[in-house]
């Protein structure tokens, strides 16, 4: 399978970089894949080996038990006409039926104690053993080699193995987490000027033309979180009371920003927020020590805005995407919806049973697709075109007035969307009839994105780095995923009033409604502008998917 590495900022200066892809080869001993082709051709040329006395932290992930099996319960809990519809796994009953067995997750763990690790974390429930050991010791029980390459199109160095990882032992192991830094994770927010100089037009101009006129209740009519509220679910009571929303941080924080918004705001927030190291990684954050924190401000002021009554806040901070994503399966309380507004070169074969996972457990999990255009070979979306992810595209709002109503809404042209350029199959909800057509461009064999969509425009208030706050300064997919993770929170919370259980991965249900007479109920279908090379046209697009919600969406999930 062919993947190549997103470039998000390196096509935002306008450069291509499609004749130096990287990809993965598959290896003999383990599931995922581990070297990179411009390792294996030489493209890279080594710098050097690691020091052999060098500390790394690394995660061994264990496979599904019967992902076979896995695909038929999935296929029939998400079937409205199954007598398992919505029935979802507690986390120690999907253990015990797809998860490692006692016996092999015992085994990895031995395994590394016997070649000198040090065990530092990971569960059964998480699927993964977290290790620290020496490079001597990951080369002798890997057999690899881990050595600095000249990266291609960035300029530094980074460390991979050799040669894909064996090992001696009778369990499998999917995937060994850490053995390279060659994809560091970006978030996915913008900032007019990088923006006007990738375009070539003045910053001052953008407003007018690319933007719509801000008209959020923040300073200089900027966008607040509690604005998108109002514009995408009204003022009704629902707050997400009793409710636990996620989000996915490759990073710290430090709350002194997310206080700056409430205060510059006007508003106060009785959320909990808790900020959960997954892997012992930090979760403070200051300009300082050289930490950016932008994107995880946005995550919590976007998220505690449209669902102000949450239970608690948890921003999973890690250094690997399998710790964090074993958490999120794992920790207790479960959050039901999780936001990502991180893209990065993810493995699937690694990280599909995870998100298999939250569906088979009532979890939902939305990812901004992108602010760097369309999806291609040389910009790949990962997760959002994951099969098993929600992908929120972009929009340009106009409401009211602060705290107003919506009025218009236009695709946003810096958006991601497209057809997967990593051979992930189209998955059935996008099968059905009415949704690819030959006018969305859409792929019948790949899966496409977005699915849905909300404001990504440069209308929004931020504040973060312990710095001065701005005002419709950034945009981005960043400040929609969030959105859309806290919005299903208040569908969940009246499902919970109404004696439900909570609304899982939406995806098979709201492609199946919209290509009924339901659609109009539950999604503004977004008409206008482009995203890209993508035109937003009736019904299901590659720049808005099926569109921004309605406050009608909630009624038509928890009826």
């Amino acid at each position: 399978m062919r993947r190549p590495l997103l470039v998000p900022v390196l096509l935002l200066l306008g450069t291509s970089w499609a004749s130096t892809l990287p990809v993965r080869t598959q290896p003999s001993f383990l599931e995922a894949r581990h070297v990179w082709e411009v390792v294996q051709s030489g493209v890279s040329p080594a710098k050097g080996k690691l020091p052999a006395a060098r500390l790394m932290d690394l995660d061994l992930v264990l496979p599904l038990r019967d992902a076979a099996d896995l695909d038929k319960f999935l296929a029939d809990l998400y079937n409205p006409a199954s007598s398992s519809y919505r029935q979802f796994l507690t986390v120690e009953q999907f253990t015990a039926r797809f998860g490692p067995t006692q016996a092999d997750y015992d085994a990895v763990v031995n395994f590394a104690k016997a070649h000198g690790f040090t065990v530092t974390g990971g569960s059964r429930d998480g699927m993964e053993v977290q290790v620290r050991g020496q490079v001597s010791a990951i080369e002798s029980a890997f057999h690899v080699s881990l050595q600095t390459y000249q990266h291609p199109f960035e300029n530094r160095a980074f460390y991979a193995p050799d040669r894909n990882p064996t090992l001696n032992l009778p369990v499998r192991i999917a995937h060994v987490s850490g053995l390279d830094n060659y994809s560091i994770p970006r978030p996915q927010y913008i900032s007019k000027d990088t923006y006007a100089k990738a375009h070539g037009i003045e910053a001052a101009t953008l407003a007018a033309t690319l933007t719509a006129q801000p008209s959020g209740s923040g300073p200089q009519g900027s966008f607040l979180g509690s604005d998108m509220r109002a514009a995408y679910y009204g003022h009704g009571n629902l707050t997400g009371t009793g409710q636990r929303l996620g989000l996915l941080e490759f990073y710290g924080t430090n709350l002194t920003d997310f206080h700056n918004y409430l205060r510059d705001a006007g508003e106060v927030s009785n959320v909990p927020i808790t900020l959960l190291s997954t892997d012992g990684s930090k979760t403070t954050c200051s300009k300082a020590a050289g930490c950016d924190d932008t994107e995880q401000t946005i995550d919590m002021t976007q998220a505690i805005g449209m669902a102000p009554g949450l239970a608690g806040l948890v921003l999973y901070i890690g250094r690997t995407d399998t710790a964090i994503l074993a958490s999120m399966v794992s920790h207790r309380p479960l959050a039901n919806t999780i936001a990502c507004s991180w893209i990065w070169w993810g493995d699937p074969m690694a990280l599909d049973p995870y998100f298999k996972r939250m569906a088979a457990q009532g979890q939902n999990f939305f990812a901004a697709s992108g602010d760097s255009g369309s999806w291609g070979f040389d910009y790949v979306p990962w997760p959002a075109d994951g099969a098993y992810v929600v992908s929120v595209g972009g929009t340009a709002l106009k409401t009211s007035g602060a705290g107003g109503s919506w009025l218009s809404e236009a695709a946003w042209i810096n958006g991601g969307g497209g057809v997967t350029p990593e051979e992930i199959a189209t998955p059935y909800w996008q099968k059905l009839a009415g949704v690819i057509t030959t006018a969305n461009q859409g792929s019948r064999k790949w899966r496409n994105g977005p699915d849905v969509a909300a404001n990504a425009d440069f209308t929004f208030y931020t504040c973060a780095n312990q710095t001065q706050c701005k005002a419709n300064y950034y945009g981005g997919t960043s400040f929609a995923a969030p959105m859309w993770a806290a919005y299903m929170a208040l569908v969940n919370q009246q499902r919970h009033e109404r004696g439900m259980g909570p609304i899982g991965f939406i995806n098979p249900t709201i492609y199946a409604k919209n290509v009924t007479a339901k659609y109009g109920t539950g999604f503004h279908d977004i008409q206008q502008g482009k995203a890209d090379r993508y035109l937003a046209i009736k019904g299901y697009d590659l720049a808005t998917g099926w569109g921004s919600p309605k406050p009608g969406l909630i009624s038509v999930l928890a009826p």
